[in-house]
């Protein structure tokens, strides 16, 4: 057996990511879910971007359509990229390092612009900023792994097609 053969498989530090990876949509559909169900069904989205109403105020609407949006998009990226780690395909690396980094670009400009919104309660709160730092040391971590590692090279090879393996400089037996 080959040392590439041996790094082959979703194991080692993969076993991580693995597990983040069925975590994260559980955690955030936790989180998120009942928030942005009930803003949405209780009247409050109305409340707060009706003009007229003691709450209102212009960017609120674009905002939580935002972050609604967001977490959305974070949800179905995070099962995308769940079936692309299980495949072990080339794209995962990729994609995975895109979903890391986004939160640390589009959560401080979210919070600049809560920050913006009189609301009385200050956006910097503790859980926003550890969720800030959780952020950026996954990014620091995890993306330098995914372009480094060589189980990562030697794993995520399927839909890869036969030139583009060659052109790369990895054999495909």
């Amino acid at each position: 057996m080959s040392y590439n053969e041996n790094l082959k498989g979703l194991n080692g530090w993969l076993v991580l990511v693995g597990i983040a990876l069925v975590i994260f949509p559980i955690r955030l559909g936790y989180l998120s879910g009942p928030l942005f169900y009930n803003m949405f069904t209780d009247g409050s989205f109305e409340y707060l971007t009706t003009p007229g109403t003691e709450s209102y105020h212009p960017l609120w609407k674009p905002l939580l359509i935002f972050e609604a949006s967001y977490n959305a998009l974070l949800f179905i990226s995070s099962l995308v990229l769940a079936y692309l780690f299980v495949t072990k395909h080339y794209l995962f690396p990729k994609g995975y390092s895109v979903f890391l980094f986004l939160p640390v670009v589009i959560l401080p400009l979210d919070l600049y612009l809560a920050s913006l919104i009189p609301m009385g309660e200050d956006p910097f709160d503790p859980a926003t900023l550890k969720e800030m730092v959780r952020s950026v040391i996954a990014a620091l971590i995890w993306i330098p792994y995914m372009f480094l590692s060589k189980r990562v090279k030697a794993t995520f090879v399927e839909g890869k097609s036969q030139k583009n393996t060659i052109e790369s400089g990895q054999e495909t037996n």
